[in-house]
């Protein structure tokens, strides 16, 4: 768990160069320049325009629908990083076996650690990098959809509900609720898995991140914040749900 969260700090760093933060404020257009921006952000862009005008230039809903759309089209990744997961933790008992019959730390004891580990995932047929791939492939669409939200300037001239989407939600809600989903969907995802403190540190350092963020990020970012927290949290009930009830059930006994 510890290698995952390193693993996606740094791809969140990675991304954050390559997607130029110093354009997030700068207007997308048919002009803009760099594949970033012609192959990723205005496609989306234009996605959120065609679905704002198609309901009668009602951005809010667009964001809504462009954000279940991608959550949809990112879907078949999660549930082979959710299987991918579900796998590695079935051999964490003979891994850790493994760990201590190879203790030692010179060389040669940890390359047969290492040929051990590889021979057990190949018995069960487990890529221990295919866990990662998903992510991988998910960071470039979620950055490039938050730069589509940030620079389309038509979003900011319109209201949805009781908010401005181009200035942060002035009562809060939708701050609170992104925080919170954002609490849920983490809690539902770690549930059968061993507790331990990186997953704690995560489980509370992200939900505050986001409130944060969300109070002072304009509310067509929260907005999508909190509509992709609730497809997550019924996502995985969807993919995790038989395992989650047998923990429920274990638990209970």
């Amino acid at each position: 768990m510890k290698k995952k969260i390193t693993f996606l700090v740094m791809m969140m760093a990675f991304m954050a160069v390559i997607t130029g933060c110093s354009e997030v404020n700068k207007p997308i257009t048919p002009e803009s320049e760099g594949v970033w921006n012609e192959y990723f952000v205005y496609p989306l862009s234009q996605l959120i325009t065609f679905f704002a005008e198609l309901f009668n230039n009602d951005y809010g809903l667009s964001i809504v629908v462009v954000t279940i759309i991608i959550r949809l089209a990112l879907l078949p990744l999660m549930i082979k990083q959710t299987k991918s997961t579900k796998a590695m933790q079935m051999l964490q008992p003979e891994m850790v076996k493994l760990r201590e019959k190879y203790a030692s730390k010179d060389q040669v004891t940890q390359q047969k650690l290492q040929q051990e580990m590889m021979q057990l995932y190949q018995k069960h047929g487990v890529n221990p990098l295919s866990g990662c791939l998903p992510i991988f492939i998910q960071m470039p669409v979620l950055f490039a959809f938050y730069h589509a939200i940030m620079r389309t300037m038509e979003i900011k001239q319109h209201s949805f509900l009781w908010f401005d989407l181009g200035h942060p939600d002035p009562i809060y809600v939708l701050p609170i609720v992104a925080g919170i989903t954002t609490f849920i969907q983490q809690k539902i995802a770690m549930k059968g898995t061993p507790p331990n403190p990186q997953m704690t540190m995560m489980l509370w350092l992200m939900p505050i991140m986001i409130l944060i963020f969300a109070i002072n990020f304009p509310a067509a970012l929260s907005l999508y914040w909190v509509v992709g927290n609730i497809f997550s949290i019924a996502q995985t009930y969807f993919i995790k749900g038989p395992t989650l009830k047998e923990t429920e059930e274990g638990a209970s006994k």
